[in-house]
């Protein structure tokens, strides 16, 4: 059986040192699990949806660099999602995928070399693509999901969740896993399509220091039935890194495994 990034979590937050975790006993609130199956309704319906392709413009702006080139996402439900980016200065991919039932990923630079995600960042979902998203939440077993509020978040009335690994006890290793793989939803309050996800990334050699990553959703269309969002913007520490700006989107094209090779470029 086909494991999701989400279920497969334990295994990423099993290879960092000395972390064990514990076999899960509590489940989510039912209220916030309703609300979440109720976005996946508002983004699909009762369509199939099996991988996308979404093709548009990029911006990517880090310290003094601000260049402007193209951008194609990719999305294997559930398991596996690739960005990849041709830019002025190179070509650039993130992948993330599921390997031998554990999460795997990696990044490629303008030199075409591949470098490995760290395993303290694998614990969250990228967050590219809502519907994938979600329906990994919704379908592991391994994750609880919270109501936090009714706020107001960029000018916009929005429900706040929280989704994160269930843990036994409240001891350090408990404590770490648990914040490691933290995701905050924000679906919009009239629509309930999400309209920004908000997670941390970390150093690779310090799990402990947290980076503040969000991912914000507009523009949605309607696509063969289902609302995808044709902008979307990836902030790290609270500014803008990548302004994506899709034009195009298919659905269902037959996407594999092979389209998500760890450490192949495009």
């Amino acid at each position: 059986m086909r494991a999701t990034r989400f279920t497969s979590l334990v295994l990423a937050i099993l290879s960092i040192p000395q972390l064990t975790v514990a076999q899960q006993t509590a489940s989510s609130s039912t209220q916030a699990s309703q609300l979440l199956q109720k976005s996946l309704a508002a983004l699909q319906g009762n369509t199939s949806l099996n991988d996308v392709t979404l093709s548009g413009t990029a911006r990517r702006i880090a310290g003094s660099d601000d260049e402007t080139g193209t951008a194609t996402f990719k999305g294997l439900a559930v398991t596996s999602s690739r960005v990849d980016l041709s830019l002025p200065s190179g070509a650039r991919s993130e992948i993330r995928t599921v390997s031998k039932n554990c999460p795997v990923g990696s990044w490629i630079g303008p030199d075409g070399a591949s470098h490995p995600v760290a395993n303290h960042n694998l614990s969250t979902d990228p967050g590219w693509f809502p519907a994938f998203t979600l329906a990994s939440v919704l379908s592991a077993q391994n994750v609880v999901v919270t109501e936090i509020a009714t706020e107001t978040r960029n000018s916009q009335s929005v429900i706040h969740l929280s989704t994160g690994l269930l843990t036994q006890g409240g001891g350090d290793v408990a404590k770490l896993a648990q914040h490691l793989s933290q995701t905050d939803i924000f679906l919009d309050a009239n629509t309930l399509l999400p309209s920004a996800f908000t997670f941390n990334t970390h150093p690779d050699s310090n799990a402990f220091l947290d980076l503040p990553i969000e991912i914000r959703f507009s523009d949605y269309r309607s696509v063969n039935g289902i609302q995808i969002p044709f902008h979307v913007q990836k902030f790290l520490n609270n500014s803008l890194l990548l302004d994506l700006q899709f034009q195009t989107a298919v659905l269902n094209t037959g996407l594999s495994a092979a389209d998500f090779s760890v450490g192949a470029a495009l």
